[in-house]
């Protein structure tokens, strides 16, 4: 029996070349108004990627407390972010893609007409796609299950679309370690849900993974089922999105996975030739991320994708008075109670500056 155990997916990373901009367009498109954390320090742990040296940034990870995981918005503060060279396209290598819950797709296409066209997927789950303004793509899918009711016609995080190089090894990986064990669909051809997008006339295998089992843990009921969709391109030899670039740089950095039991991890990953690429605290100590603390690790798919591990140990509630919330002093196992996400919802909401 493995000793860890996965919440679900607590955050995607956004690189960034305006921090502000980028976090009010989440606000007004996404409704991440929930900030978890925020942190304008050196990430002095990341070296394997970013040129080894340490390197100053500003992040936060802001939430919409009707479902999902969150926006890791990140800018470099002192280096010059380099976008990617050339314009994304369906199954580039790496993730070009981040899937959002949403309540309703038509009532997020009222809002947002410059969105593609509403599509039936084969598992009759309405969707559609809309880039943000440096031209990050999201994929709306329509799912009607919300947390706390907030009125938005979206949740947070769903999952991520990952363009790989081999379906079956890339299957193996994200099942045997990750836990995204049952196939939803598998299909391949030309897709008219990509109709609008780079590439999207060509041919390609994709296959949807989702968890065979719920996932459990403390926040295991507002991050809720996620799905990872690999995608291999069948005409053409796709690029990798982070070649030659830095971990943080404009784009989808890695996808985020919360984590209990980071020791019995590491151990199963090297197990299965994906050894931790970073590990923040080797020897056990505690990490201090500014508002929070806890343990990140990092392995890398077999095309190099980033997958974060994260083991939360503290986390604020209400700083002003000083309510931080020690994980480590209850059961891992069990979900936050509800109201504690509602004490969240109220006092951390950021407005659009």
């Amino acid at each position: 029996m493995q000793n860890f155990f996965f919440s679900g997916i607590q955050q995607v990373g956004i690189g960034t070349v305006d921090f502000r901009q980028t976090w009010n367009w989440m606000i007004k498109t996404f409704g991440a108004d929930t900030k978890i954390l925020e942190d304008d320090t050196v990430a002095e742990r990341m070296l394997p990627y970013t040129g080894g040296e340490p390197q100053k940034r500003h992040a936060c990870i802001a939430m919409n407390m009707q479902g999902g995981g969150g926006f890791e918005i990140w800018q470099y503060s002192e280096r010059k972010p380099e976008p990617c060279p050339f314009e994304v396209a369906i199954g580039d290598l790496g993730i070009f893609a981040a899937k959002i819950n949403c309540r309703s797709v038509k009532a997020f296409h009222n809002l947002h007409p410059e969105a593609t066209k509403i599509r039936q997927l084969t598992n009759a789950c309405d969707t559609c796609y809309i880039k943000d303004p440096y031209g990050n793509i999201f994929q709306l899918i329509e799912r009607n299950n919300l947390y706390l009711d907030k009125g938005f016609p979206t949740g947070g995080i769903a999952g991520a679309m990952v363009g790989v190089s081999d379906i079956p090894k890339a299957i193996r990986f994200y099942s045997e370690i990750l836990g995204y064990d049952s196939v939803i669909y598998d299909e391949t051809g030309v897709f008219t849900d990509w109709q609008e997008l780079k590439g999207g006339k060509e041919h390609y295998r994709r296959v949807l993974l989702t968890p065979s089992l719920d996932r459990v843990g403390a926040f295991s009921e507002v991050f809720g089922r996620s799905y990872i969709e690999l995608v291999q391109a069948l005409d053409r030899k796709p690029r990798k999105i982070y070649e030659g670039r830095y971990w943080g740089d404009p784009g989808f950095i890695q996808i985020c996975l919360d984590v209990t039991g980071m020791d019995a991890l590491g151990e199963y990953c090297a197990s299965k030739g994906f050894p931790f690429t970073v590990d923040s605290c080797p020897d056990g100590q505690v990490f201090d991320m500014g508002e929070a603390s806890g343990r990140f690790t990092y392995i890398e798919d077999p095309d190099g994708t980033l997958i974060e591990f994260v083991e939360t140990y503290k986390i604020p509630i209400v700083k002003k008075i000083g309510w931080y919330l020690d994980l480590r002093k209850r059961d891992r196992t069990l979900p936050l109670p509800e109201i504690l996400f509602k004490i969240l919802n109220r006092v951390a909401r950021e407005k659009i500056k």
